[in-house]
């Protein structure tokens, strides 16, 4: 038993005497550079020999994590990572733990990195553009929803580009099961405040699927202006604003459906809100 996790269930293989960095170049990875980093976690661009190719190992320190997340949100990440399984989803090849309290994720490599960083170098993307990789994130929260999870920070910086330009949603740190068709709610307040829905900041009951909803409302948001729609840094300001709505009217160039779209994701009441099927059946990502 792992912090509470059923070995049955778990890929971790814990290697007892030995360090994160010998543990990884004893399995055939050349470590290289950093790529990203938080709080108690580095992803570092590694060397597979095995495999022939880059990958990222993401090396999350259980010594420097809270608590909470040590023995809820880890777990059940590693646990969901085996769950999906999808084209457009960042995959988990290896998960080892080390002897120094570090846990490392060997996962597929996004080598263009990610959406938010595409964005700040490049610009907001064309509505063709956007359509492409907007399609391709619903189709991965459709199977994530599918699947019994909701994700639950979804932003620009989870979202990632392969070198194909193809996007990989990653980082399931805030996922939570839940399954199909439950009427289960969630009262967690977790995710990125800019990308937050009402309901989530104002830490009402909600349904964390519809949440996801707004969530990929303000990525599509992002993608068409290139920047966030709300201020993030005054939350009754903030929820003021998402209460009026959004103005499209800077997006002139921009299709009906489109705006249609972006609307009915970012619906201030959750009730009124679409649940995925509602998101990858509208017109505008049907259409040719």
């Amino acid at each position: 038993m792992w912090y509470g996790y059923s070995p049955t269930h778990s890929i971790v293989k814990v290697h007892k005497l030995i360090v994160m960095d010998e543990l990884l170049q004893s399995k055939g990875y050349e470590v290289e550079n950093t790529i990203g980093e938080g709080t108690y976690s580095k992803v570092k661009r590694a060397y597979c020999n095995t495999r022939g190719r880059h990958v990222a190992i993401k090396i999350i320190d259980t010594r420097k994590g809270p608590k909470d997340f040590i023995s809820r949100f880890l777990p059940r990440e590693l646990q969901i990572t085996q769950k999906l399984d999808h084209k457009n989803i960042i995959k988990v090849y290896e998960v080892y733990k080390s002897k120094d309290g570090k846990i490392g994720l060997v996962m597929e490599l996004a080598e263009r990195g990610d959406l938010f960083e595409h964005i700040s170098k490049g610009g907001p993307l064309s509505e063709r553009q956007a359509k492409d990789l907007f399609g391709q994130l619903a189709e991965s929260v459709r199977h994530c929803h599918e699947n019994g999870v909701t994700h639950r920070d979804l932003k620009c910086e989870n979202t990632l580009l392969d070198k194909n330009f193809s996007l990989k949603l990653a980082d399931f740190g805030f996922a939570k099961l839940v399954p199909p068709n439950s009427e289960e709610l969630s009262a967690t307040f977790c995710g990125s405040t800019a990308y937050a829905a009402p309901e989530v900041l104002k830490g009402s009951p909600h349904d964390s699927r519809k949440s996801d909803t707004w969530s990929m409302g303000i990525v599509l948001y992002v993608m068409l202006s290139g920047h966030l729609p709300f201020d993030d840094t005054n939350i009754p300001k903030m929820l003021s604003q998402q209460e009026k709505g959004i103005s499209l009217d800077h997006l002139p160039n921009h299709s009906p459906d489109c705006k249609d779209l972006l609307l009915t994701m970012l619906t201030y009441n959750i009730q009124q809100r679409p649940f995925i099927g509602g998101i990858c059946s509208h017109k505008w990502l049907e259409a040719d």
